[in-house]
């Protein structure tokens, strides 16, 4: 890749149809953030390359096989994946079994979502797609991971609250250069009005020259065979005006189709999705065939808030201490977010009692206490902000 460029390639084999594929990978100190937000989702994020602001770094949290679209978290792991025996051993075979029996169905959910992703056009969508691959992927298995697809789901609500605000639009690049395209383009119309209106007045001055009384009759008579010349070509004139307002007409249907195929726009001006009139449109037609898809970020969270309480509650996958409070934390972030401030206040209780515990126990080992100081610090705040909602409604 150009050295211009925040990635770099990693060559990972696909454990399901044996594709090599090449990934991008993000450069560490490729963009920066502006802070977290509450459930730690990043604010304003600023990429080191002007060209690719449009770009949400979790278009690249997932990676998707290029020829059978297998799905999974970019992580070490699945870098790793050909020495991970327990993957090799007991859950590779049902996933690729089931993988490419879908794969293979007419009405295949892996093929329409995936014929969907174009990170150029529709980076943020795209993100949006390859996560919800990733869930698919992921509940293939028969004992899935549910603090995984908390995360995924937390993910998509995250992508789905940067498409809301604008902190990370789409497009934002190509938007602004045809901006300043049509500015320049648009100013050609006023020519032709102008232009027009130069013609008249002269066709009316020279009709006014020829009418003059005060000149001989030897005069007009040499003029009188130059008024049917002039007339002629001011014709002309005015007409070569006309066809080339009618070149600019057609220009002008050639850009607003080119908008429409880059930045995906319908002729009045409105985003749209492919074939269908929003993103959100495509969604609610794939959720008919598949109903784990979302469409905003309240329905991401209240999947994550699922998996997060069926991970918590199972203990699978959480490691105690650290991982365990945040977990805790983030079902009661989470659930005040989604209005179940009921069930909110019950895990943040929690989240402050269990992490007071923590702190107190390794009390003389601050670097293993950082995060969750930091976590309580917020359980506390946020289960304030959390009573107060629930005082509001009660």
């Amino acid at each position: 890749m150009p050295d211009d460029s925040p990635f770099f390639l990693t060559k990972i084999e696909c454990p399901v149809c044996k594709t090599i594929n090449e990934f991008e990978t993000v450069k560490v100190g490729s963009y920066l953030e502006d802070g977290r937000d509450t459930d730690f989702c990043p604010k304003n994020i600023q990429w080191r390359f002007p060209r690719y602001q449009s770009y949400n770094p979790l278009a690249f949290f997932t990676v998707t096989c290029s020829n059978c679209y297998y799905t999974r978290e970019f992580s070490n792991a699945f870098r790793d994946w050909q020495k991970d025996n327990n993957f090799r051993t007991y859950r590779l075979k049902t996933i690729k079994e089931r993988h490419l029996e879908e794969l293979a169905a007419p009405d295949s959910i892996i093929k329409e979502l995936a014929n969907h992703m174009d990170l150029t056009r529709f980076p943020n969508e795209t993100a949006i797609i390859k996560l919800h691959l990733a869930v698919f992927d992921e509940l293939l298995n028969d004992r899935f991971k549910s603090l995984d697809l908390g995360r995924f789901y937390l993910r998509i609500g995250w992508v789905f609250r940067d498409m809301e605000s604008g902190e990370n639009p789409s497009n934002q690049t190509l938007k602004a250069i045809l901006a300043e395209i049509d500015s320049k383009y648009r100013m050609i119309a006023d020519s032709f009005t102008s232009c027009t209106e130069r013609i008249n007045v002269l066709a009316s001055h020279i009709d006014a020259h020829f009418a003059t009384e005060e000149l001989s009759a030897d005069m007009k008579s040499r003029m009188l065979p130059y008024r049917e010349r002039f007339n002629a070509r001011l014709d002309e004139l005015a007409t070569d005006v006309q066809q080339a307002r009618q070149k600019y007409q057609d220009f002008d249907e050639l850009l607003t189709e080119y908008k429409s195929e880059t930045l995906g726009t319908d002729v009045a001006g409105r985003q749209t999705f492919g074939s269908y009139p929003s993103f959100t449109e495509f969604l609610l037609q794939a959720r008919k065939r598949w109903d784990a898809i979302v469409t905003n970020e309240r329905e991401a969270l209240e999947k994550a808030v699922h998996y997060y309480k069926k991970a918590f509650t199972d203990g699978s996958g959480i490691a105690p201490g650290n991982q365990q409070i945040q977990v805790s934390y983030l079902i009661a972030e989470l659930s005040r977010r989604i209005g179940d401030y009921d069930g909110a206040r019950e895990y943040f209780n929690s989240t402050i009692k269990n992490g007071q515990a923590f702190v107190h126990q390794y009390r003389h080992d601050r670097s293993r206490t950082v995060l969750a100081r930091k976590i309580l610090e917020l359980a506390i705040e946020q289960g304030r902000a959390n009573l107060a909602a629930l005082k509001a409604v009660s």
